[in-house]
């Protein structure tokens, strides 16, 4: 393997692909002191003032002036807003049709297709999380050995539902969130705890989404029920009753256009745009080509790389929808003084990455090649097929409930630092970047794409291992996260607005 590795012709920086003393002779130049592994090195000289350039693009500008050999990192580079110029459409690649490939999955009534088979508890305000959870940990292993085609039984619960404004984005958020897992396919029953006197009123919830109760959707508030013990006596009795019913599902073969897989990225470093994104980017794209979706989110990740996805817009209303939702957080950043270069984290800086532009355009990467079919608000129904775009924060749990909300069956979690996330009730299956961390947190990782560095294996043929995992885990394999048991902890609703 080289010491370096050049992304195009045109970037002014390379990446080392190991800690490199110096001296060490990098494509022409030798490096004028320790580089640690991951990060970048100057290959010409960088004047003070203009552009420092990886993959092509624009990552940075320069403090100083950065000599050929330098470690070109947060020391001597510097963050600059975007210029807001955009082109739209100009760079649409049809998706390439292929014969259809197929997944043993659980058909829904309502014509959905889910790859799990939960009954989920779902609260509409903190107040009732401890009824919730516990009436879920009353159904132990043992419970459910009976009902071998149920999953589990899951307590969604969060930190808001009240001390919150009655309309605008932060209530139309929840109330999505709330209507998004209450209809989620990979469950097959749910029941809605409240309290009762909450702003987050479940019979609003109902009133505004059309929900009706039934054998496997049921609702109750603590406060009607007359307590905690009666609430959660009551609630154990009514999914004892759901779960006979549950139990009932069976997998039968469906085709892999039923997939929308969430598409996250999380403690990344240099190689995640590198290997992990890319291979993930081309799972995304074979996806399309059956019909399926792949659910981009996170936009403060996207922030210095969307005129990539503008060019890639289907029509001229998919991309302005794209540039609002960066005018809106740049507002947002602004007015709560914040930048949006408060992101990378200090252990992204540690794996390499410098500035928003560079771990953008690594994050971009996950989004493949195909055309933008779709831009959404958080939690809201995905309709379109093949690439789309899902307004998130950054924050992992907040923006994976969003997308699992807006139906994703299935979770997919590019890491380069290594992380511990898992998800309910879609499945996370994480891909790593890098050879090293794999082998560390090897109970943690279902794929290593850190092999197309280390032993020349192509994007192309990592994406398609991705892919195949894909209809594998949305048959019923199980991931890594959980067989460990993550995903109770990780639903996190975007809590906008002021908090009352």
């Amino acid at each position: 393997m080289q010491p370096f590795v050049r992304l195009d012709t045109s970037d002014n920086v390379v990446t080392a692909t190991r800690a490199l003393e110096a001296g060490t002779a990098v494509d022409g130049v030798a490096t004028g002191a320790l580089i640690p592994s991951g990060h970048k090195v100057a290959v010409a000289r960088i004047a003070k003032g203009t552009p420092v350039r990886k993959y092509a693009q624009i990552i940075g500008y320069a403090l100083e002036d950065i000599a050929p050999g330098d470690h070109v990192h947060t020391q001597n580079v510097e963050f600059r807003a975007t210029d807001g110029i955009y082109e739209f459409s100009t760079d649409l690649r049809p998706v390439e049709e292929a014969p259809t490939d197929t997944f043993m999955g659980y058909r829904r009534e309502s014509g959905a297709v889910g790859t799990r088979n939960y009954i989920a508890i779902v609260t509409s305000v903190n107040c009732s999380a401890t009824a919730a959870r516990m009436i879920a940990e009353h159904f132990t292993p043992d419970i459910l050995a009976t009902y071998p085609n149920v999953d589990g039984v899951c307590a969604f619960v969060h930190g808001t539902g009240c001390g919150m404004a009655g309309d605008g984005d932060g209530f139309e958020a929840l109330q999505r969130v709330m209507w998004g897992y209450a209809k989620h396919p990979n469950h097959a029953g749910v029941l809605m705890v409240g309290l009762g006197c909450e702003m987050n009123q479940i019979d609003w919830l109902l009133d505004a989404y059309g929900l009706k109760q039934g054998p496997l959707f049921q609702t109750m508030n603590i406060q009607n029920v007359a307590g905690l013990r009666r609430t959660v006596e009551m609630g154990i009795a009514k999914i004892d009753a759901m779960l006979p019913l549950a139990d009932e599902a069976r997998r039968t073969e469906c085709p892999a256009s039923a997939l929308k897989v969430a598409l996250q990225c999380g403690g990344s470093d240099a190689w995640s745009g590198i290997t992990a994104n890319p291979a993930l980017g081309y799972a995304t794209d074979l996806l399309a080509a059956q019909g399926g979706t792949g659910v981009l989110a996170e936009t403060p990740e996207i922030y210095g790389a969307e005129h990539l996805l503008t060019r890639r817009a289907a029509d001229r209303a998919t991309g302005d929808k794209l540039v609002g939702l960066i005018e809106w957080w740049e507002d947002y950043t602004a007015r709560n003084r914040g930048s949006m270069d408060n992101n990378p984290s200090p252990g992204n800086k540690k794996g390499g990455l410098t500035t928003i532009l560079e771990k953008s355009l690594g994050a971009a990467a996950k989004g493949g090649t195909t055309p933008l079919t779709g831009v959404y608000k958080y939690a809201e129904p995905v309709t379109a097929k093949g690439f789309t775009f899902m307004d998130s924060p950054g924050y992992d749990p907040a923006s994976v409930t969003g997308q699992i909300a807006g139906g994703c069956n299935l979770v997919c979690f590019t890491t380069g630092r290594g992380s511990a996330f898992g998800s309910k009730p879609a499945p996370t299956i994480k891909v790593a970047t890098n050879g090293e961390m794999f082998a560390r947190m090897i109970e943690d990782m279902d794929v290593n794409a850190g092999t197309i560095l280390t032993e020349g294996v192509s994007v192309e043929e990592k994406g398609r291992e991705i892919y195949e995992m894909f209809l594998r885990v949305a048959g019923g394999e199980t991931t890594k996260s959980e067989a460990q048991g993550l995903g109770d902890y990780e639903f996190v609703p975007w809590q906008i607005g002021a908090v009352m």
